[in-house]
């Protein structure tokens, strides 16, 4: 894809569903996962239609004061470099304990073999390397934000 601004990309996007300008004013951008290489990664298996569900541990949205994710709401993701890959909106939200997330959920995120207990032993590594930075420690009964989203829009 050549290099394209965020802000452009939304334009594109609002130009494709000219019904939906108004509605679809907001939007968020984000990159899956903690490293650009891991955006990367996580960003294909979206556009492959793979990841289809993504979580992150409550205190997250806590210590960034930043408002929990709805039903509808547009995220422009972005891969490693920070370009745009897609657009994704949120289908569902659920709040549940870590040791609550069940093999359903494991396998819409879509990584690796998709089974819960590959997505609980790579979460928790993943978590002890994110979490600590906002002064936490993962726990079995930590609150996650699972979220579905489809994808909306590709270039």
């Amino acid at each position: 894809m050549i290099a394209t601004s965020i802000g452009q990309y939304w334009q594109t996007y609002q130009k494709t569903f000219p019904a939906r300008r108004e509605t679809d004013r907001i939007y968020h951008v984000d990159a899956f996962g903690d490293t650009p290489t891991l955006a990367n990664e996580l960003g294909e298996l979206v556009l492959e239609g793979i990841k289809t569900a993504s979580c992150s541990a409550l205190w997250e949205w806590e210590a960034e004061q930043t408002a929990l994710p709805k039903v509808g709401m547009k995220t422009v993701v972005i891969d490693g470099a920070e370009n745009p890959l897609c657009i994704i909106e949120t289908t569902e939200v659920v709040i549940r304990p870590f040791n609550e997330v069940d093999a359903r959920f494991a396998r819409d995120e879509g990584e690796d073999d998709l089974s819960l207990e590959w997505w609980r032993r790579e979460h928790w590594k993943y978590f002890s390397r994110v979490l600590p930075k906002i002064g936490k420690e993962p726990t079995l009964d930590m609150l996650l934000v699972c979220e579905r989203f489809r994808v909306v829009y590709r270039s």
